[in-house]
């Protein structure tokens, strides 16, 4: 949500609470009160706009920044402000439900001096991890009105570095006291606390703007990664949205890929959780089943050094989940280890994105489709820029019959991280939407593109298979079930009707007469010769 466009982030008091919308702090009788982003966000927007009714898809618009999420996604985070502001939907003493038309904050409302930070803070939870400073972007366009895009790009890099919660960011009062000053930058990390320093430009010369970024290793001054955008200046929130959305996901695995060689470098008597983490997320991007096993047993060990260690608990839960839908693990075996490890996540930190992913992957094999929905959208609500999220959730919407949206979510995942090792698994998510939508040429060459990124992807050999024969393309769609066979030994019509969670019914017959064109019969073998 960007608090810009409300124009104002002065602390406002309403009854004993306090929202700072710049820290980004509920606060109740000075207590700090936990708050997930998005019902942050919705509390935040109701305030601000609580001389007026706001409707749904103002909430959509503001929150979602206009992405489409079920109604009962938006229920939850109302019922879900109100219990963090001691209001319930029976008394709507601060949110009130007008019928038919929206929302609006009732609350007498006034503002309230900044507060600094109480003994609240969990501190604990955020020492282990290493912090980042984003120091204001410099303005070289000899235009002091300009000030405002080059500080807007560093408060929302901030914001969205924010959501990763595997770093510890700095807030802007604090990086912003460097503002058009000149310090060496160990000095900023000694003087801050942090070991990354991310720092940029902005230079505005016409229509056109050119934005430089780098990310820094304070603490042995070398620069991990560097950009430059240039862009034309035609609607000057939509470039910064989009600086920042690439920003991001270019430093976030920059930041995983160093911590993970720091850990490298350590003696494995002397590895934390931690460092036992960042080893394990440099096997599981490596996408094999050998690389998830060993991701497997560092999380297992970091959790034994801390039981309620969420990031762990909620990757470990993610990769039991990718490892079933692979076919490396049964699928019966995988689902209560990756709830089990999820619902653990949410418990310990109930803002890890990562566990949400788990368990929306969870929800979906259990044909639980609206949960599972929801489950995606908390994660994306939480990280944004969380690409894995964003693929899977074009999966369970594909699943769910809604192919359109899961052609949206697939082609956002591609962008945000068009080089990931998931990318195979993004195109094969497009190719299943294709044939649901009956573009069947379209889909053989999806698939082909994530078989080409990795052949072991069964899920392209499957969906290659059917959409090669509903073509009338009967020696590849004979090859394709051939192949398929290699990945999947044992598939058949019945494993596809019970283990493929497809929520309608004629898009599970759609899927099943592919097959059957192809020659696959119900137990697995060929159904006789293809015509």
């Amino acid at each position: 949500m960007d608090n810009r466009r409300l124009g104002q982030a002065v602390p406002l008091q309403f009854e004993d609470f306090v929202l700072d919308a710049d820290r980004r702090e509920l606060r109740r009788a000075g207590a700090l009160i936990p708050v997930e982003p998005q019902v942050f966000d919705v509390i935040n927007y109701l305030l601000h706009e609580r001389a007026r009714v706001v409707t749904k898809d103002d909430l959509f618009d503001a929150v979602w920044n206009g992405r489409i999420v079920s109604e009962s996604t938006l229920t939850t985070r109302i019922n879900a402000a109100r219990r963090a502001l001691n209001d319930s939907g029976e008394e709507q003493r601060l949110i009130r439900t007008i019928a038919r038309k929206g929302f609006r904050f009732v609350g007498l409302v006034h503002s309230a001096p900044a507060a600094e930070p109480a003994s609240d803070e969990p501190g604990a939870a955020a020492a282990e991890r290493p912090a980042i400073a984003v120091l204001p972007f410099t303005n070289m366009s000899g235009d002091p009105e300009q000030e405002y895009f080059s500080d807007g790009i560093s408060e929302d890099l901030i914001t969205a570095l924010s959501k990763l919660r595997w770093f510890l960011v700095i807030a802007r009062n604090s990086s912003f006291i460097y503002k058009g000053k000149s310090v060496h930058m160990r000095e900023i990390a000694d003087a801050l606390g942090v070991r990354y320093v991310v720092e940029g430009s902005v230079r505005k010369s016409g229509s056109r703007v050119r934005i430089t970024a780098q990310l820094n290793d304070a603490v042995t001054g070398s620069h991990i990664w560097a950009e430059r955008y240039d862009r034309a200046l035609a609607d000057v929130f939509a470039v910064q949205d989009e600086i920042t959305e690439h920003i991001v996901s270019n430093i976030e695995p920059h930041l995983y890929a160093a911590e993970n060689f720091r850990a490298q470098r350590k003696a494995p008597d002397n590895l934390d959780a931690w460092d036992l983490v960042m080893r394990a997320l440099g096997h599981y991007w490596r996408v094999t089943r050998a690389d998830n096993l060993v991701a497997q047993a560092l999380l297992e060990k970091a959790i034994s050094i801390d039981p309620a260690y969420g990031q762990a608990l909620g990757v470990l839960a993610t990769s039991y989940m990718f490892t079933a839908h692979m076919g490396w693990m049964d699928m019966a075996a995988a689902m209560p280890l990756a709830e089990s490890a999820a619902l653990a996540a949410i418990r310990a930190d109930s803002e890890d994105p990562w566990a949400h992913h788990a368990l929306g992957h969870v929800y979906l094999f259990a044909h639980r489709f609206d949960d599972s929905l929801a489950e995606f959208e908390v994660a994306l609500g939480l990280n944004p820029n969380f690409a894995l999220a964003q693929g899977f959730y074009g999966l369970s919407l594909s699943y769910s019959g809604r192919w359109q949206d899961a052609e949206r979510a697939a082609r956002r995942a591609l962008r945000l991280s068009p080089r990931d090792p998931y990318a195979a698994v993004y195109s094969g998510i497009l190719a299943w939407a294709r044939f649901l939508a009956g573009d069947y040429e379209a889909a053989i060459r999806l698939s082909r593109e994530a078989l080409r990124q990795r052949s072991d992807f069964v899920g392209a050999h499957r969906v290659l298979t059917a959409a090669a024969a509903m073509a009338g393309h009967l020696d590849l769609a004979r090859d394709a079930l051939r192949d398929c066979r290699r990945a999947q030994p044992n598939i058949s019509l019945e494993w596809i009707a019970r283990h493929m969670p497809i929520k309608g019914d004629a898009d599970r017959e759609h899927y099943l007469e592919g097959f059957r064109r192809a020659g696959l019969d119900r137990a697995g073998g060929k159904a006789g010769p293809l015509h």
